[in-house]
């Protein structure tokens, strides 16, 4: 697999474009990914019980075929919680995008991100698709969907399937309202491989839970956020099919691209200032890694700790401990970085100034060995600081 520089529409057959069409003061707002011919779709969706009206009408259109052929989205107004006047606008936003590409509505998925009770504006909507062009600049998609995001999150890779070059991308938009429960952001993933929209939601369904559903910001979960792929097939190679080596290749590859969307929505947290990484080893099983991993980068006193660069390992042992997993605590090993701060349960010294170097760094690398097992876990999240009370306190405002 090879690293390229690229953006969503990299992945044969797909282009995006993005603007700004009055949903937001000055800011790119509205934006779409189109495919020449109608993709394999699959798609995860926010555990939230309150889900936004266009949720429901993109969960609709990838389950009546499994094909999409466009996403829409627009940023600064959610569209959720707006009654039955919400799904009339969805639906609508739907039609309009179809309209404009001459495809049948149930290939366009559409997305909304923004302030949550506010309806959207019709007006802005037509405004935007007015303007919108197929072929245009994808760069400007993956701004046309921030929120309060301070950076873009985009990837894209490639990989040799016999002769035939796959190319696989993925863009992102997530800085609050980011929680391990597959309700974290929202995020794209475009590709050329021949494959079939079961096999497809196989794979994704599979990685989610060790990429997006392993990072926290704050312990909100949203209604509107979800993860979409489409795969075109327009590179023409041989279909790939579940429990074949090709199948696990291009595994490999959407856990490579959903791994590092997580990552960068984790790292660009609301007010974020460092990057938590926490690794739990030595488990029963990759669960009860997984459960230890999301508790440690999870909790309050931990994230805060790590902003006022305080080695406090004890908030990392007590989040251990609350994780919901029965293992032994008798033999647990805690590190900072390279540095030792517990063995065998019980404190350790350590150099202060190694280890003040370690906390100044922007990305924090925990590691707890159970001692318990041969499994692992990860979870990514960020610190807790003064700006994110800030941000949400005027988020409206």
């Amino acid at each position: 697999m090879k690293i390229i520089e690229g953006n969503i529409a990299s992945p044969l057959g797909f282009s995006a474009d993005g603007l700004h069409a009055g949903f937001k003061k000055r800011k790119m707002d509205f934006g779409w990914i189109v495919s020449e011919v109608p993709a394999s779709a699959a798609g995860v969706y926010t555990t939230n019980k309150v889900i936004a009206a266009p949720l429901i009408v993109s969960r609709e259109a990838v389950k009546k075929n499994g094909l999409l052929q466009a996403i829409v989205v627009n940023s600064g107004v959610a569209n959720s919680c707006t009654g039955a006047q919400g799904m009339d606008d969805a639906y609508q936003m739907q039609k309009l995008t179809a309209d404009k590409l001459g495809i049948q509505a149930d290939l366009v998925a559409v997305a909304s991100t923004g302030v949550i009770g506010e309806l959207l504006s019709m007006d802005k909507l037509e405004n935007g698709l007015s303007k919108i062009v197929v072929n245009g600049n994808a760069d400007d998609f993956a701004k046309a969907i921030l929120t309060t995001d301070t950076v873009t999150k985009t990837v894209a890779v490639t990989e040799n399937f016999g002769m035939d070059v796959v190319t696989m991308a993925g863009v992102a938009k997530g800085s609050g309202m980011i929680h391990p429960n597959m309700a974290t952001m929202l995020a794209f993933i475009t590709c050329d491989a021949n494959i079939s929209s079961d096999t497809l939601q196989l794979a994704l369904s599979q990685q989610v839970e060790t990429s997006f559903n392993q990072i926290t910001v704050d312990g909100d979960t949203s209604t509107n956020d979800m993860v979409l792929v489409m795969s075109n097939g327009c590179t023409k190679n041989k279909e790939i099919l579940p429990d074949t080596d090709d199948f696990d290749k291009f595994v490999a590859m959407l856990d490579f691209v959903m791994t590092d969307l997580a990552k960068k929505i984790a790292k660009d947290g609301e007010g974020a200032t460092k990057l938590i990484e926490t690794q739990v080893v030595n488990a029963p099983n990759a669960i009860d890694a997984r459960m230890m991993a999301k508790s440690v980068v999870g909790s309050s006193l931990v994230k805060t700790a790590v902003h006022g660069e305080d080695p406090n390992w004890g908030r990392i042992l007590s989040a251990v401990g609350y994780a919901g997993v029965d293992v032994p605590v008798d033999n647990i090993n805690i590190y900072l970085g390279h540095l030792p701060v517990m063995l065998a349960s019980s404190p350790v010294s350590f150099d202060e100034e190694e280890m003040a170097e370690i906390m100044q760094a922007d990305e924090i690398k925990i590691t707890v060995d159970l001692h318990a097992g041969d499994s692992t876990g990860l979870a990514w999240g960020c610190d807790l600081s003064y700006d994110y009370v800030k941000i949400n306190a005027l988020y409206r405002t």
